[in-house]
């Protein structure tokens, strides 16, 4: 029995809550998803759900005939308003993005990961996936049809939300779901294929994966094009000189799968990092994608390189006659504008209040300690040690906190990280004894009562303030030097600048791709209880959707030049 349209945006009527976006800088959050993140690790090293899959259907999948129009969209079930407003256009029957360009509404949704925020849970996608994506399409004629593939926040209770949600044949709102594991190949029109696999938490792929390609890619002729979906960019961090196992990982598949049976990766697509960018073969037509606004917070694009060569020479699979320059042909937002976005973090006790309540009592805390400290001792030496233990802890742990915090958000050495965490922490401590010293001879001069006022006070109110500050700060100046680059706009939890992409396999052959844009999300919805059926359950309050291009429609030939590289 479906579900009446609800007459208002209350949790009664809609079936789900509506939920702000994550503010990843809380306390809660940082500390919640940092024990789940290590407990998915170590769980997963020693029961690995991919693995387990093994006893789950194998099927394999076809869609289309002649033509396909089919989207993908990553990094989605943050913030309804975000969240929402890009299911919307999925969502919509057409768009018509610029120049009387009409897209018609694809019959296929990819999803490419990060399904869900902060982390995988049954009330998590209830709210933030499938509650939105219920109603933008509730019902329509002909239901499109979605799969998905699993990001590392899917990851965090072990996959098992995610495939409760996706591979049970359960539909998500107006989309109806097909796949049995995390993992999937669709045969597409005109000799494509797209495959999607999961490389989380290790970064290799496993046995019943690798022997599910094997039977699901067995009717690949050659010179058949793929799509590639991987659950990060690896080819961006390889590229740019950092981390390069992934992307070992992505050619061990292409080279023990897709070559042997003559296929060729044309396109490879991915989310994680929450922005447009597009990497061009250079003399080639291959395409290397992040496209990841589904409704996560901005990330940065004005610290990408300008270009990558793959594989990069420190690769273990390394071959010199397979080398490739990919140039950076557009991004969203454009670096200029990222970089002008990152100064807004200064708004960071604004849009991370609990950040600036734990900056408050930490430097209340410690204020308190150091004035106990400072305070003359009448009972000898021993006293003296004893008040001072626990300001000496405070120390010890504000530089243990400030070198975590850089390491975590760091890709170069560990003696880099080291150097930025024990400055940032310099700055805290300086902060804590100027305070302290101020509060010492307060205490010399005035009653009590008013120290102990200005203490309880002032310490968290204002010194909690400039202490969240001088975090923006580090973040800022960090920064320029791509320290910390994703604590700096995770803490602005920047909603707009959302995208997807819309592709559509022609009856010769051809490949576009349509990257769009949704500049502004909307924030004020109201209830269509007498609207049509099919039609989303809420809609803008004043105005409509817009979305554009972000750049030109990209076409690739399902035949690459044999004279470049694939990979």
């Amino acid at each position: 029995m479906k579900q009446s349209r609800p007459s208002d945006l209350s949790e009664e009527e809609l079936g789900f809550r509506i939920r702000g976006p994550v503010r990843w800088l809380l306390p809660s959050v940082l500390g919640s998803i940092g024990v789940k993140a290590v407990l998915s690790g170590i769980f997963g090293a020693y029961a690995d759900k991919r693995e387990l899959q093994s006893s789950l259907p194998a099927d394999f999948y076809q869609h289309g005939t002649d033509e396909l129009w089919f989207d993908f969209v990553a990094d989605l079930g943050d913030g309804f308003d975000a969240t929402y407003s890009v299911a919307s256009l999925l969502a919509a029957p057409e768009l018509e993005p610029v120049d009387g360009l009409r897209l018609p509404r694809a019959s296929l949704l990819v999803m490419g990961g990060d399904e869900v925020y902060p982390a995988g849970s049954s009330t998590a996608y209830e709210d933030r996936t499938k509650g939105p994506y219920g109603a933008a399409l509730p019902d329509p004629v002909d239901p499109p049809t979605l799969f998905a593939l699993p990001g590392n926040h899917d990851w965090y209770d072990g996959l098992t939300a995610f495939l409760r949600v996706f591979a049970q044949q359960r539909a998500v709102g107006g989309w109806k779901t097909e796949q049995g594991r995390s993992y999937f190949a669709i045969e597409l029109p005109q000799h494509w294929w797209l495959v999607a696999i999961d490389t989380q938490f290790g970064g290799y792929i496993d046995a019943p994966q690798l022997a599910y390609f094997r039977a699901a890619l067995a009717g690949m002729q050659a010179g058949d094009g793929v799509i590639l979906c991987t659950p990060t960019p690896a080819w961006v961090h390889a590229g740019a000189g950092e981390d390069t196992h992934e992307y070992d990982t992505i050619r061990f598949f292409d080279r023990e799968i897709i070559q042997p049976l003559g296929g060729v990766t044309r396109v490879m697509l991915s989310g994680d990092s929450h922005h447009y960018v597009r990497y061009a073969e250079r003399d080639g037509s291959g395409q290397r994608i992040t496209s990841g606004g589904g409704g996560a917070f901005l990330s940065a694009t004005h610290l990408l390189p300008a270009s990558l060569t793959l594989p990069p020479k420190v690769s273990r699979v390394a071959d010199v006659n397979e080398v490739a320059t990919f140039d950076k042909v557009a991004s969203y937002p454009t670096a200029r504008e990222s970089a002008r976005l990152a100064k807004g973090i200064y708004k960071l006790p604004f849009r991370n209040p609990g950040f600036w309540g734990l900056t408050a009592g930490l430097q209340t805390v410690l204020a308190v300690l150091v004035q106990f400290g400072l305070a003359d001792s009448p009972h000898g030496i021993f006293a003296e040690m004893a008040a001072w233990t626990p300001a000496f802890f405070g120390v010890v742990f504000t530089i243990f906190a400030g070198v975590l915090f850089a390491r975590f958000g760091l890709k170069r050495s560990g003696l880099a990280a080291g150097v930025a965490g024990f400055l940032h922490s310099l700055a805290h401590l300086a902060l804590m004894v100027a305070w302290a010293a101020v509060l010492y001879r307060l205490s010399q001069s005035a009653a009590d009562w008013i120290t102990v006022l200005v203490t309880l006070v002032l310490t968290p109110v204002v010194v909690g303030f400039i202490d969240a500050e001088l975090v923006a700060a580090y973040l800022l100046i960090a920064g320029r030097f791509g320290f910390n680059v994703n604590e700096l706009f995770a803490g602005q939890s920047i909603e707009d600048y959302k995208g997807f992409l819309r592709l559509h396999i022609s009856r010769n052959g051809d490949l576009t791709i349509y990257p769009l844009k949704v500049p502004k999300v909307c924030h004020n919805w109201k209830a269509a209880p007498d609207a049509p059926p099919e039609t989303p359950w809420l809609i803008p309050t004043r105005g409509t959707l817009h979305t554009s291009l972000i750049e030109p429609p990209i076409s690739v030939p399902r035949k690459r030049n044999p004279t470049t590289a694939v990979l």
